[in-house]
């Protein structure tokens, strides 16, 4: 069955596969994504069939032959025998409206102080020192600051590899589980907005 051309089938398989990562919680497509960079060896950001098969196959997911190949010829454009890293994530990651990603993108944006693209200890710092010590493992002493910090970008960062720093790929990504968690459009917004401290418009 050839539905390469067929773009609601193309979107029932991305709809499928991205329903199996969320299944697994908020940061189901940012873990696979990173099984997908491990796999990266030679950093080329980009993914063959084979690696496609074998990062589906680790993470648990199940995907017959046929269709994992109809999704993997769908996504690969312009025939060349790969497909962009990057942008298979993006098409995976759980579509958010533009009201959505743009509060998504403000709270990014609110604490990338460095604006180098990704957050930090150094750049929550800055904004989220007062929120971090109104937290019951610093005020018992358990945790430093830098812990505590530390601790919120875990949250969103990579589960199965956190390093400490949150991209803004991984940034939403995360929110993009949260979002297909959350109808209400006005809800969510209202959400990013009181947790991050932005402007309430």
């Amino acid at each position: 069955m050839n539905m390469s051309g067929d773009s609601s089938s193309l979107e029932l398989l991305i709809s499928t596969l991205r329903d199996q990562c969320l299944l697994k919680g908020h940061n189901g497509i940012r873990s696979l994504g990173l099984v997908f960079r491990r796999m990266d060896i030679d950093f080329s950001k980009g993914i063959v069939y084979p690696e496609l098969r074998i990062a589906i196959e680790r993470y648990g997911l199940k995907m017959s032959e046929g269709y994992l190949q109809t999704l993997f010829h769908a996504l690969d454009k312009d025939h060349n025998g790969w497909i962009d890293f990057a942008e298979f994530m993006a098409v995976l990651r759980e579509p958010m409206n533009a009201r959505r990603t743009n509060v998504v993108m403000e709270a990014f944006d609110h604490f990338d102080v460095n604006r180098d693209g990704k957050l930090s200890i150094e750049d929550l710092k800055v904004f989220y020192t007062a929120n971090a010590k109104n937290h019951p493992k610093y005020l018992s002493g358990e945790w430093t600051l830098d812990q505590t910090l530390r601790s919120f970008l875990d949250s969103i960062d990579s589960p199965d590899d956190p390093d400490g720093v949150v991209t803004r790929e991984e940034f939403l990504d995360y929110y993009a589980g949260v979002s297909a968690t959350i109808d209400d459009d006005s809800y969510f917004v209202m959400m990013m907005r009181s947790c991050y401290g932005l402007p309430q418009r």
